[in-house]
């Protein structure tokens, strides 16, 4: 192609030449040089197409090249792009803290590292205690871990003792302006509480907490707060087991999503609909299918309820509200409400005709006491569990006396057989948390009775049952007496002391009555939190009332009681009880360094309620429990127990100290008017007692009898300052050496 156009343009040269020379001298200069323009036009047009050519020819060649650069460079993207996405990670493990008092949290915790773990995803389990939040949980925003908090609320709505210095931190940090608002920007988190409705004031308080201060410092919740309610009646799952379990669930596949980087898809149950959007295009397709004649009879509908405009809630197209509107909206739902509980509760709910506590009629609507975990730890403790919240259990006395070996402190006090005492319980359930509560807690707790009911008739039908069984294990062992052995499976005795608070059981007048038709004696003992019920109590042997604390703090402190008015109802108590006409008891536990100084605080008790003995009793130190701080150093000697006794002795003018029972730790101040010619009788007289409380019911309660018309002499050996300090010499007594101790026992 180049040799085409040189040759061209040379033979255009060569005509032009020639054209020239012939005309150069007959034209102009200005028409010699328009026609050299025309002459020239083939070659000005061969030179523009060269250069036209050889553009175009570059320009092809730098689009090709910059087209197949920019190829290479997208495939060297997406190639990069494929190997991050390989290598990214975006959980890169679990951490599970946990606040624990009774071990319950921990537990939990490990369950849960397990299920982790079975996801491939590594876990670690975290005491709160052991962590340092100050240095280490701004770390968990940038490692792509999550952070997951199981904590437990203790008394008054406090952390757990392992919990106490993270939560504290916590607390300062979301206030602190040096922290700043964004100080855990970019931490992952979920939270699960355990915690009791029964404590109405602080369920679930420490949970609660820890996810708003978490939110404050701009941490980024994973997914909704769970709360466990040990409170059968109220949780949601029917435990605190099946609460945790499924909130676990939940976690576990939020877990996954999070892992594989997906967006929690929105399921259209926002609790504020204004920004969602799933909910508004549900309400444009329903609004569009939506029939005219239909739009208009709901228009009809709502503008035919005018006295509902005016006294209820507003209609969705109404988009002003008056302020005076407001009050009779409020007004509005706080009587539907009312008024959908109250016959709820007229429909569930009367008085027993027994004893006033309050139960459901439907019973079928009610849960067990007793869980499947909580089944599972009361037999591992040797308890014999009866229906759905009563048990027994064999007491440790009760064995020793069927060898001949000493009877319990009753025996010294009182006069029982111990190998015919039979220690039951119609109720599970306690008001109290105790310190020194030698079951550790595994018992539920309550301020009312809310839980399916068993009948009493069937209760000590299989109390009596079992407590034969039980007697029945020793025939033929060595050093049993056989007389005993036969006279033990002859139950003579109950102590209705054994857990909880028998007193809250509806029917607790019936199972006494019961008891005594079967010619058993009743001691019943209760935590002083329950005054109309005591008020109400049929007639038993001996009534009890723990007082384990003389004043309004150390009470609190001990006990750590359910109710807000624990202490006016503790004070009624005591004024119920002086009300009572039969053998009534005080029974001071001490606990070293906690109450054994306030002795005026006692007199003043004693002066209220003017019981007619009270047992003083050191403390029974049961193991470590991760429930208590109790130890070892809070228990006191014998000596210092009889001391204390001394000292209160001399404060209270109408009592004396009567019997000692050295082995159980245990000293009776009995008022004078059981010293008979200077001469003790404390014992009661069984039979006696049969014959009164049967007339008693006989006559409709119109028989009345008192302390005095059933008592019997003390034995010598049983006084205090007795040589055998309530030993009965008629037993053997036997040494134990090294053997682990036996904390069962009334």
């Amino acid at each position: 192609m180049p040799t085409f156009i040189v040759f061209i343009l040379l033979l255009a040269s060569s005509v032009s030449a020639s054209d020239s020379k012939v005309s150069r001298d007959a034209r102009s200069p200005t028409e010699s040089y328009f026609m050299w323009l025309w002459h020239s036009r083939l070659y000005l047009y061969s030179a523009a197409a060269l250069v036209f050519g050889l553009w175009f020819l570059l320009k092809k060649k730098s689009v090709s090249k910059d087209a197949s650069k920019e190829k290479n460079d997208k495939a060297d993207k997406a190639a990069k792009k494929n190997d991050r996405e390989t290598k990214e990670v975006h959980v890169s493990g679990v951490k599970i803290f946990y606040g624990s008092q009774t071990g319950t949290a921990k537990g939990f915790a490990n369950e849960l590292s397990e299920e982790v773990n079975a996801l491939g995803l590594p876990a670690e389990v975290i005491d709160m205690k052991d962590y340092d939040p100050d240095d280490q949980l701004a770390d968990e925003c940038i490692s792509k871990s999550v952070c997951v908090f199981l904590v437990a609320t203790y008394t008054d709505g406090q952390p757990t003792e392992n919990a106490e210095w993270f939560c504290k931190w916590l607390e300062e940090a979301s206030t602190d302006f040096r922290y700043g608002k964004t100080y855990l920007k970019g931490l992952r988190y979920a939270v699960f509480g355990l915690g009791n409705s029964v404590y109405v004031g602080h369920y679930n308080t420490v949970c609660k907490n820890v996810d708003k201060w978490l939110w404050m410092l701009s941490g980024r919740r994973i997914m909704t707060r769970g709360e466990g309610d040990c409170n059968v009646v109220k949780s949601l799952n029917g435990s605190i087991q099946a609460d945790f379990l499924t909130w676990k669930v939940k976690f576990l596949n939020r877990l996954k999503t999070l892992a594989k980087d997906e967006k929690k898809s929105c399921s259209g149950k926002c609790k504020t609909e204004g920004s969602c959007k799933n909910k508004r295009k549900e309400r444009q397709e329903e609004e569009k299918k939506a029939s005219p004649q239909n739009n208009s009879s709901e228009d009809d509908l709502v503008e035919s309820s005018s006295d509902e405009d005016e006294s209820g809630l507003p209609d969705e197209k109404k988009t002003v509200l008056d302020v005076e509107d407001l009050g009779n909206i409020m007004n509005s739902v706080k009587k539907a409400k009312s008024k959908e509980e109250s016959q709820r509760d007229g429909q569930m709910v009367r008085l027993s005709k027994l004893n006033g506590v309050q139960k459901i009629e439907d019973e079928g609507e009610r849960r067990e006491m007793i869980t499947p975990a909580l089944r599972e730890a009361l037999t591992k403790q040797g308890y014999k569990l009866i229906g759905s919240h009563s048990g027994v259990k064999l007491c440790r006395w009760t064995k020793s006396m069927l060898r001949g070996r000493g009877g319990c402190y009753k025996h010294t006090f009182y006069g029982i057989e111990s190998h015919r005492c039979m220690e039951t319980t119609p109720s599970l359930a306690c008001a109290n948390k105790c310190v020194f509560c030698w079951r550790h807690h595994t018992n539920p707790v309550g301020t009312e009775w809310r839980w399916k009911m068993d009948p009493a008739e069937k209760i000590l039908e299989d109390a009596l049952e079992k407590h034969q069984n039980m007697i029945r294990q020793f025939r033929g062992v060595p050093g049993v007496k056989p007389d005993r052995y036969e006279e033990g499976l002859a139950v003579k005795h109950c102590a209705l002391s054994l857990v909880g608070e028998p007193i809250m059981y509806p029917e607790i007048n019936n199972f006494i009555r019961l008891l005594h038709h079967h010619q058993i004696s009743s001691f019943l003992v209760t935590n002083a939190q329950f005054p109309q019920e005591i008020r109400s109590l049929v007639p038993v042997t001996q009534l009890y009332v723990s007082v384990d604390a003389s004043t309004q703090d150390s009470l609190k402190k001990i006990d750590r009681p359910l109710f807000k008015d624990f202490w006016p109802r503790f004070l009624d108590s005591l004024k119920a009880l002086g009300e009572k006409k039969q053998r009534t008891v005080y029974r001071l536990t001490l606990v070293k360094s906690w109450n054994v100084e306030e002795m005026q605080s006692y007199s003043e008790l004693i002066a209220l309620g003017q019981p007619d003995f009270i047992e003083v009793k050191g403390v029974t130190y049961c193991g470590d429990s991760s429930a208590s701080s109790l130890t070892m150093a809070n228990v006191p000697w014998h000596q210092e127990v009889v001391t204390f006794v001394q000292q209160l002795a001399d404060m209270l003018p109408e009592y004396e100290i009567a019997c000692e029972h050295e082995h159980s730790n245990c000293l009776l101040i009995a008022h004078t008017k059981f010293k008979v010619d200077g001469e003790w009788w404390t014992w009661i007289d069984y039979e006696r007692f049969q014959e009164l409380v049967q007339a008693y019911d006989e006559s409709g309660g119109q028989q009345t009898f008192s302390a005095l018309d059933y008592v019997a002499k003390t034995p010598s050996w049983a006084l205090f300052g007795a040589q055998e300090q309530g030993f009965d010499p008629a037993e053997t007594r036997f040494q134990r050496r090294n053997k682990s101790k036996d904390i069962s026992g009334c």
